[in-house]
């Protein structure tokens, strides 16, 4: 006799139903706890199987009818919906697959070519582009303002994706008041006065670099001993020492744990709640590695005290002229920041800068006199005061930064549930949706950056009287050549409140390295070298991971 007290066909109704609560449910509220997704994708449909039971031999065919049907029209529900006309994206053009799940953005950046992914879809849809279910990316200067200004969006849910164990956040993840409150310590950090004071130590570590580099025979990594060089002087800055790979290698794994988590950090900020499942993937221990250094540092940081007004001195408010300090915790968790902000971007940046100059000899050569120029034979080429003079070596540095930016892809806010929606020039964004400006594609644009927005032309930055013409580098002056130079498109560090407050510091710091660098060595590069596999190697990982750069440096005569 038949116990149960509803038909099969009843039972299929009371199923998909659910599974239609289960929709509404995740588009309300997001959930990303573990125990969430438990309870809803495994413990209802387990509940539901009993009233398949009756209709079935055993209870495991049960549970197979009541969480197929269950899944089946949770599924159908995501998918009408997302791709249907009632979503509120659904006028913004993109790819079905981005559509349907960030889960393929997640695996788009397990290919290192996400900038290139975006950059194309820009070029097929159009400025807005719809790369998630809530998600747009935009490439049109006139949305910079609004998105990253003063008045603009806070972060977006990527951050929380990043690093769903750390309950204290670093700068970078947070906004609003929170973030104005932990940035008055970064402002005392990277003042001019503390930048001068920070001029000793770029000095000396640039000084070994270059020793570093003279010991090397026949070819060598030019990337990797740049990568070794900045990771060496944040961890100055950042706990006083701690780092010496210029002379011992990355003999602890810390660059290699560094540079490893960043895929996965990236997938997970694509889809936050594979976040919660990251210490079970094997690359979770590699995050968890250098989280570890970072702590061990800020101890050692502070038994020493004191010796030199480095950056932990500000963060920590050692000469007590913060009313409201951060926490210990706090000032762990930006010290690290700082050690991944300041080395990974500024080395890829570096490293792309040499390996433009090496593609254009022309360029190379200029800059190469530019610097003869400031700092005939004995002089001291690390001097600062001369380098915010020297126009070519400032536009060098400019269109390697327009090009190959640090942050390749931006960096993503949300119009906030409540808060009504985001006006970029014309366009209208729904609360709720996240978006970000992505810089590769603004960086390239023609109406921001022309002629000959894909080639590495430093000349755009010069006045048009030391301008030569990219056509025939032999002319200089004008020669009838419309130049567009919008320097509201151009932000690699950002924008706004949020905008990279170590932006002197890198600058000084790359200034001081390229004049240096080009004064001890002549550089080529290594014979059987592919040219091209150098932006072939570069991956998108919210930070660029770089390839190698095998050069041969020959010691320049006094």
């Amino acid at each position: 006799m038949d116990s149960s007290p509803l038909s099969y066909q009843d039972a299929v109704l009371v199923t998909i139903g659910s599974g239609l609560v289960c929709h509404a449910v995740f588009k309300r509220y997001e959930p990303t706890a573990p125990s969430t997704h438990l309870g809803l994708l495994v413990a209802v449909p387990a509940i539901l199987a009993w009233l398949f039971i009756p209709h079935h031999s055993n209870i495991v065919s049960a549970f197979a009818s009541s969480i197929g049907i269950y899944v089946a029209s949770l599924v159908t529900s995501i998918v009408a919906y997302r791709l249907g006309p009632l979503h509120p994206l659904a006028k913004y053009p993109g790819p079905m697959l981005c559509k349907l799940s960030k889960m393929w953005m997640s695996y788009m950046c397990t290919t290192g070519r996400q900038h290139i992914y975006y950059h194309s879809l820009h070029d097929k849809y159009g400025d807005i582009v719809r790369i998630g279910p809530n998600e747009l990316s935009v490439r049109d200067a006139a949305a910079v303002n609004p998105m990253m200004g003063s008045q603009g969006l806070p972060k977006g849910p990527v951050w929380s994706g990043r690093d769903p164990e750390n309950k204290t956040k670093a700068l970078i993840e947070i906004s609003g008041p929170e973030h104005t409150r932990r940035r008055r310590a970064w402002n005392r950090a990277f003042n001019s006065e503390a930048l001068k004071g920070y001029e000793e130590i770029i000095e000396k570590r640039a000084t070994q670099l270059m020793q570093t580099l003279g010991n090397q025979v026949g070819s060598t990594d030019l990337a990797m001993w740049i990568s070794y060089f900045t990771f060496d002087f944040m961890s100055d800055m950042a706990f006083g020492g701690g780092s010496e790979m210029l002379r011992e290698g990355d003999k602890d794994g810390i660059w290699r744990a560094l540079d490893g988590s960043s895929m996965l950090t990236t997938a997970m900020g694509h889809s936050p709640w594979f976040g919660q499942y990251y210490k079970y993937v094997p690359l979770g221990t590699e995050k968890t590695k250098f989280r570890e250094f970072a702590i061990n540092r800020a101890q050692i940081r502070m038994k020493q005290g004191s010796m030199t007004k480095d950056v932990f001195h500000h963060f920590l408010n050692e000469n007590g002229t913060d009313a409201h300090p951060p926490s210990l915790i706090e000032v762990i968790s930006d010290s690290a920041l700082l050690i991944v902000a300041g080395s990974d971007t500024t080395s890829t940046v570096m490293s792309s800068l040499f390996w433009f100059l090496m593609c254009n000899p022309t360029v190379y050569n200029r800059l190469q006199n530019e610097i003869d120029s400031a700092f005939p034979p004995g002089e001291n080429a690390l001097d600062p005061s001369k380098h915010v003079h020297m126009n070519y070596l400032n536009a060098v540095i400019n269109e390697s930064l327009r090009l190959l930016p640090p942050v390749l892809s931006g960096s993503q806010r949300i119009v906030e549930k409540g808060g009504g929606a985001a006006t970029f020039g014309s366009h209208i964004i729904p609360e709720g949706t996240a978006v970000f400006s992505h810089f590769y594609s603004v960086f390239r644009d023609p109406r921001f950056f022309s002629p000959l927005p894909d080639t590495f032309w430093p000349d755009r930055w010069l006045s048009e009287g030391e301008r030569t013409s990219p056509f025939s580098p032999t002319i200089k002056g004008p020669a009838n050549i419309n130049v567009v130079l919008d320097r509201t498109a151009f932000t690699p560090f950002s924008f706004g409140p949020s905008n990279c407050v170590g932006k002197n510091l890198a600058i000084q710091e790359m200034r001081m390295v390229v004049c240096l660098m080009l004064q001890s060595f002549d550089m080529r590069f290594a014979e059987g070298y592919d040219v091209q596999r150098w932006e072939k190697d570069l991956e998108d990982r919210l930070i660029t991971h770089v390839g190698k750069l095998p050069v041969v440096l020959t010691a320049r005569k006094s």
